[in-house]
């Protein structure tokens, strides 16, 4: 695995060892940021369930300012650490080990507001609605957020959430993307 474009562009990144994490493919990895960028000018992006902090380390690659990486395993938040320092701009990177919903309480405090949010949770674990719809009331988002939530391709998530409109889903093999943007009243 690599980080695909930008700054860091072609950089091999640590993927931690066994079934504990599903690192995004570099194919999915690639068409999720052509389809929401491909390039940024600043921002701040969260990456909620970072398993090796590949979607982070990316959207700072891309022109993110900043990247919140949340990840509860002990052993991928290693694997996070040495994928950060490769990239040699630390300060990019704020790093949180703690399950996504303690996380976004902290976050609820923070004063940040995410500019890109990318979910990508365990399968068989996920509460993408019930974490998209905490990040919209503790007020996280800005209102020219993007939001990417990879599944399985068998989850149908809603249209929208909250004030947040899909924009557009994508089948990849077993995994679905959808992006939703936020809906201008």
């Amino acid at each position: 695995m690599r980080v695909v474009a930008g700054e860091f562009g072609g950089r091999k990144l640590k993927t931690l060892a066994g079934n504990n994490t599903r690192p995004t493919t570099d194919k999915v990895k690639g068409a999720i940021f052509n389809m929401i960028g491909p390039y940024f000018d600043g921002g701040v992006a969260l990456d909620l369930f970072s398993g090796s902090g590949s979607l982070g380390i990316e959207a700072v690659s891309r022109g993110m300012d900043q990247a919140v990486l949340v990840e509860k395993n002990f052993r991928a938040m290693e694997i996070i650490r040495e994928n950060v320092a490769m990239t040699k701009t630390a300060e990019a990177f704020q790093l949180m080990k703690m399950p996504a919903n303690q996380a976004i309480q902290q976050l609820a405090v923070s004063g940040l507001k995410f500019d890109l949010v990318v979910l990508d949770p365990p399968y068989a674990k996920q509460e993408i609605v019930k974490q998209i719809e905490l990040l919209i009331e503790h007020q996280l988002l800005s209102e020219s957020v993007t939001v990417v939530c990879e599944t399985d391709k068998e989850v149908v998530l809603p249209e929208t959430i909250g004030q947040l409109k899909e924009r557009k889903r994508q089948d990849y093999g077993i995994t679905a993307v959808t992006i939703y943007d936020w809906e201008v009243e």
